[in-house]
C-alpha cells in the first residue's frame, strides 16, 4: 500500500514541519556617502552581573562614519526609531537616497522601525539568517571600539558608559585614520574633504621623491587611494569566458575594471 501511495506522492511525513521562506541575500553598493547605512546594538558590562547597556551605532559604510549613536538602558524598537528618525533629518537624507543595513534582532525587525522607515523613502534590508559577517562594517566598529585600551571591563553606571562614547566617537570620526579609505578618518571622507587631503599627501611624497629619489628603490610613492565603491556581499559576475568573477569590497574585481564590473552586474 505504501508504495502505491507513494507512486501517487501521497507519502508525508505525518509531523508538523517548519517551513522557513526564501531569503534573498542582499547585494549592497555605495559609491559615496550616505547611500548605504549600517545599523547594529552591541551590549555593554554593567556594574554587577547579567547587568548590560545597550549602545546603539549608525554608520555609513562608504565613509564609516558614524553618523549616530545612543546608549540605553534597554533594547528598545521605540528608541531606534527616534535614533534613526533624529539622524535622518540632520544628515539631510532624501527619500529614495538611503538603504539601512541590519542584522534580525528583534529592534531592526520591528514594526514601528519599518513603518518608520516606509514613510521616509528609506530602504531597508537585512542580514541572511544565522549568517554573523553579513553586517561586517558594523561589527568592525564595534571591535575597534571595544579593544581601545581604555575600554573597560564594566561601567559602574549609565552615565560611565555614555562618557567614554562621548570621547571615543569623536575620535573614531575625527582622528581615527581607517585603513579601510586610504589612511583618511571618516569625517573627511563623509563630508567631501579627501581629494583635497590625497592631492596634499601627493605633493608632499612628490617633494620627498625629487629631493631624495635614492631612497625609493622602485617608483615614485603615492598616496593609498579612496576606493571607488563598497559592497556588502559583493556579486560573482559572468565574464566573456564564462568564468564567475566575485567584485571585491573596494569595486573592482579580481579581472575587471570597477566599471566593466559595474557593467556586468547591472
Amino acid at each position: 500500500m505504501y508504495r502505491i501511495l507513494e507512486e501517487n506522492q501521497e507519502v508525508r511525513k505525518r509531523r508538523n514541519q517548519l517551513r522557513h521562506p526564501a531569503y534573498q541575500k542582499p547585494e549592497l553598493l555605495a559609491t559615496g556617502p550616505n547611500q548605504v547605512w549600517s545599523w547594529d546594538i552591541t551590549k555593554l558590562l554593567g556594574p554587577v552581573k547579567w547587568s548590560y547597556f545597550y549602545l546603539y551605532v549608525i554608520m555609513d559604510i562608504f565613509s564609516r562614519y558614524v553618523v549616530g549613536w545612543m546608549v540605553a538602558t534597554r533594547e528598545s524598537a521605540a528608541l531606534a526609531e527616534r535614533l534613526i528618525k533624529g539622524i535622518y533629518e540632520k544628515q539631510g537624507i532624501e527619500p529614495g537616497q538611503l538603504t539601512i543595513h541590519a542584522d534580525r534582532g528583534s529592534s531592526m525587525k520591528s514594526k514601528p522601525v519599518a513603518l518608520l522607515l516606509a514613510d521616509l523613502g528609506v530602504t531597508k534590508t537585512h542580514s541572511w539568517p544565522y549568517t554573523s559577517n553579513d553586517n561586517p562594517y558594523s561589527e568592525s566598529q564595534f571591535k575597534t571600539l571595544k579593544y581601545r585600551p581604555e575600554f573597560p571591563d564594566r561601567f559602574g553606571a549609565i552615565e560611565d558608559a555614555r562618557s567614554f562614547c562621548q570621547v571615543f566617537f569623536p575620535w573614531y570620526n575625527k582622528e581615527h585614520r581607517h585603513t579601510g579609505i586610504g589612511l583618511l578618518t571618516p569625517e573627511m571622507v563623509h563630508y567631501g574633504q579627501a581629494q583635497a587631503v590625497l592631492r596634499a599627501r601627493k605633493e608632499v611624497l612628490s617633494t620627498a621623491y625629487q629631493r631624495h629619489p635614492e631612497r625609493f628603490v622602485r617608483k615614485e610613492p603615492s598616496p593609498q587611494p579612496l576606493p571607488e565603491a563598497v559592497w556588502i556581499n559583493p556579486p560573482k559576475i559572468a565574464t566573456s569566458d564564462g568564468k564567475l568573477h566575485k567584485i571585491q569590497p573596494t569595486g573592482v574585481s579580481k579581472s575587471l575594471t570597477y566599471s566593466e564590473a559595474l557593467t556586468f552586474w547591472m
